[in-house]
């Protein structure tokens, strides 16, 4: 559930990316990173494994402005994907308000997108949440790899989306998808708690969704304010060169 401070009208809500290793989740979080604007995100914090260049996780908060009197931040998170970082991810998802599952497009790591899935599911139920209820979003990464090494968005979606899900086909380093990803999950949290928090912070949060005076804390693609809910979570646009440097750094490669 988010945290609500009543004290400082503060609402807390934390996201979580999750999926199988070097499936793109740090690019998503880091590609954001880049693109926010600097005053409202704080710092990017990873802890390295020995193993390998996965890490333990992310942390991002990001600070969206108001939402009627009360200021909306988001906490976003990763978890590493690979099998024997089992207890980290169950430690990261306590607590998720929302899940982006980060699925790897390439046809040979079909098996590894289903393992995690499974692998997610089981560590919501582990803390006795029912993932039908929770907001959550799907992304099938890497769609900008050559077709014929690539699964299709209509194959990832038969495979994987089963619920039906809001889903995207993204390719984070360059940052297609990454914002839609973040825009429908972030939109169905606040929903989520607007319709079932009957204090005074849910109907902060409801109104907010249903009227033009959300304060756009996010980047904005004009001069002018912003006028839906929706557009809070829009890019601003980046020259080709400052995209992503973490990601340019690293040859190609994603960590987690």
């Amino acid at each position: 559930m988010p945290i609500v401070d009543h004290a400082t009208r503060l609402i807390t809500c934390k996201l979580v990316y999750c999926g199988p290793g070097r499936s793109g989740k740090t690019t998503n979080l880091s590609y954001l990173h880049t693109a926010l604007p600097g005053e409202q995100v704080g710092h990017l914090t990873s802890l390295a494994t020995r193993r390998d260049r996965t890490l333990f996780f992310d942390y991002m908060p990001v600070d969206l402005g108001t939402v009627g009197a009360y200021k909306v931040r988001f906490q976003l998170y990763t978890v590493p994907g690979q099998p024997y970082y089992k207890a980290i991810r169950q430690l990261v998802l306590q607590g998720a308000d929302g899940v982006a599952f980060v699925a790897d497009s390439q046809r040979h790591r079909w098996d590894d997108n289903l393992e995690s899935l499974q692998d997610m599911h089981a560590n919501l139920a582990e803390h006795g949440v029912d993932a039908r209820s929770l907001p959550m979003v799907l992304q099938y990464n890497k769609q900008d790899l050559p077709e014929s090494l690539v699964a299709s968005v209509a194959e990832l979606s038969a495979a994987l989306n089963f619920r039906n899900r809001p889903e995207f086909a993204a390719d984070a380093l360059r940052g297609q998808g990454v914002f839609d990803s973040l825009r429908s999950l972030g939109t169905q949290v606040l929903r989520r708690l607007g319709a079932e928090d009957g204090t005074t912070a849910g109907d902060r949060a409801r109104q907010a969704l249903k009227t033009p005076h959300t304060t756009a804390a996010l980047p904005s693609t004009s001069e002018s304010a912003r006028t839906s809910h929706d557009d809070i979570f829009s890019p601003v646009p980046l020259p080709a060169e400052s995209r992503y440097p973490m990601a340019m750094a690293s040859a190609g490669g994603v960590s987690a």
